[in-house]
């Protein structure tokens, strides 16, 4: 079986999804099922863990089946988001996070320098840090060097459907990265995520490209089948691109000549 280990945890499915934007905590049960995944991304501000007797998010996620991945998102400063991953682990959700700092509200392009500090603080508190970043090969170099467990670059705006807009950038940094890579973000269809896989990711996350569709569950069990084709497809080596045709079948050796 072909395992996923980031940190101290390993998992089968490389196929991260999220829990915003669905029309109903059944569908999104019913993706989640579909999908196959074994981590669920939540974020700390839509979590009720101040009064656990009222109607929670959690409740309808099976923390015995999936591993809950907090996030910061709606976080624009690195104090803002460390104060909320140490919410998040108080309120006992975990000590890992999808670390998130937004700096700009129309792209939702995370703000880097603040990204790296506060990565810089949640790594001696025990935090397990994977950092959402841009697909920048030196800042993914510096979030390593800060402690990330993995890096999490995108592969197009937060939403956008557009797919990998950088392929060579996911390379750079997949060649240079000395930790898990994910892809997050951007994601549209299933060929999106196929092609993050075969670009060498380590797995990836989705939230909006399940829970938009038409179909959700659907949807969400393309998404399983495409990252494991992607990821077959990457281990398994493809050809190189060559700019003429090269026959399929020799003719050397061909009777008559």
């Amino acid at each position: 079986m072909d395992l996923f280990t980031i940190a101290d945890k390993t998992f089968s499915s490389r196929l991260i999804v999220g829990t915003g934007k669905y029309s109903s905590p059944a569908v999104m049960v019913q993706a989640h099922d579909a999908s196959g995944a074994q981590m669920i991304t939540v974020a700390v501000r839509r979590v009720n863990i101040s009064d656990r007797s009222k109607e929670s998010l959690l409740d309808y996620i099976d923390t015995s089946k999936y591993f809950l991945l907090p996030n910061t998102a709606g976080c624009h400063t690195a104090d803002e988001a460390v104060r909320t991953a140490r919410l998040g682990r108080e309120a006992g959700l975990s000590n890992w996070v999808k670390l998130e700092v937004i700096g700009d509200e129309r792209t939702l392009f995370p703000d880097n320098e603040a990204l790296i500090e506060a990565t810089r603080l949640l790594v001696p508190e025990g935090f397990v840090v994977l950092p959402y970043t841009t697909d920048d090969p030196i800042v993914c170099r510096k979030l390593e060097d800060a402690g990330a467990a993995a890096i999490m670059p995108l592969g197009a705006p937060i939403g956008s459907g557009l797919g990998i807009q950088n392929a060579n950038n996911l390379r750079i940094i997949r060649e240079c990265a000395r930790v898990p890579l994910i892809v997050d973000a951007g994601v549209g269809t299933a060929s999106d995520a196929a092609l993050a896989m075969e670009l060498g990711a380590d797995g990836v996350l989705m939230n909006t490209a399940i829970a938009g569709a038409q179909d959700p569950v659907a949807m969400a069990e393309a998404m399983k089948l495409a990252v494991r084709a992607g990821r077959l497809a990457f281990l398994a080596g493809r050809i190189p691109r060559k700019m003429y045709a090269n026959a399929s079948s020799p003719v050397e050796g061909l009777v008559g000549r």
